[in-house]
């Protein structure tokens, strides 16, 4: 199973430690990307991968329902963090951090078709300061991005977009930005593991929802964020995957597919619960 150290993850394994469940699952823990290739590569048997990747292998994976990582509005932790407004970014350098697919690709389509502009992308790794230096805006994700909003971006005068919101605000839809997975052939010789697995998932965040505070109080002893910031944050996240989530990848699909590698009408195949 896969397992990302964000803290974006994090209420969807802290209740699995607190039933014990996390005892019976091999954990994976890397980076977004890695683990979205050992998935596909048939490395890992469940477990998170963001949703373009997701879609592009949609063939080979079934999504867990009523679990992801997402938003109905903001989400704080992706966002453009800029040195103008964003209609002036036209053929400006914009730097990507290299931890998200799906962020990156919803970050170029908003500005492509909500703000009509054409900047000048490059990649490199998600911290604020060297971005700045170099590019007129930066799209982050995760702890990175959480840091910028919150503490970096304000003190530097910077604007924070929060792609959440741009996306809700566009198209009145929620946004999923990663989903969990089983691939296909494990599914189908670990049928009872898989539906096991997803049943532990879902009581792991709704405890972890019960008892927020105290999953934010843990968390800010290894944090830059305090308790109450914590808190707001995991109950700002939408981790439901439910038939208004669909609709949100539905079109998301539609307008980026034929350029991002996966068809316009791609199938998403839910586990049968």
């Amino acid at each position: 199973m896969g397992h990302i150290q964000f803290l974006n993850c994090l209420p969807l394994y802290w209740g699995l430690a607190r039933t014990g469940t996390l005892l019976d699952l091999e954990l994976t823990k890397d980076t977004p990307d890695q683990l979205n290739d050992k998935l596909v590569a048939g490395e890992l048997d469940m477990g998170p991968i963001t949703l373009v990747e997701f879609l592009k292998h949609a063939d080979q994976l079934v999504a867990f329902p009523d679990i992801a990582v997402g938003c109905d509005g903001p989400v704080m932790s992706c966002v453009i963090v800029s040195q103008k407004p964003l209609d002036q970014l036209d053929g400006a350098r914009v730097a990507l951090g290299s931890t998200s697919r799906t962020s990156v690709r919803l970050a170029q389509l908003l500005l492509a078709e909500k703000i009509g502009v054409t900047p000048d992308y490059y990649t490199c790794p998600p911290d604020l300061g060297v971005m700045m230096q170099e590019a007129d805006a930066a799209v982050l994700i995760g702890d990175a991005a959480l840091r910028a909003n919150l503490h970096e971006a304000p003190r530097l005068g910077l604007e924070v977009h929060d792609l959440g919101q741009m996306w809700k605000d566009w198209t009145g839809l929620p946004f999923v930005f990663a989903v969990w997975a089983a691939r296909r052939d494990y599914l189908e010789r670990e049928p009872v593991v898989v539906r096991k697995v997803h049943e532990a998932f879902l009581a792991s965040r709704d405890l972890s929802l019960e008892e927020v505070d105290k999953v934010a109080e843990q968390a800010a002893r290894w944090e830059h964020f305090d308790e109450q910031v914590l808190a707001t944050y995991f109950t700002t996240l939408d981790f439901r995957f439910g038939p208004d989530q669909l609709r949100g990848v539905t079109e998301f699909a539609r307008r980026t597919g034929p350029t991002t590698g996966f068809p316009a009408d791609v199938r998403v195949d839910l586990l049968d619960v």
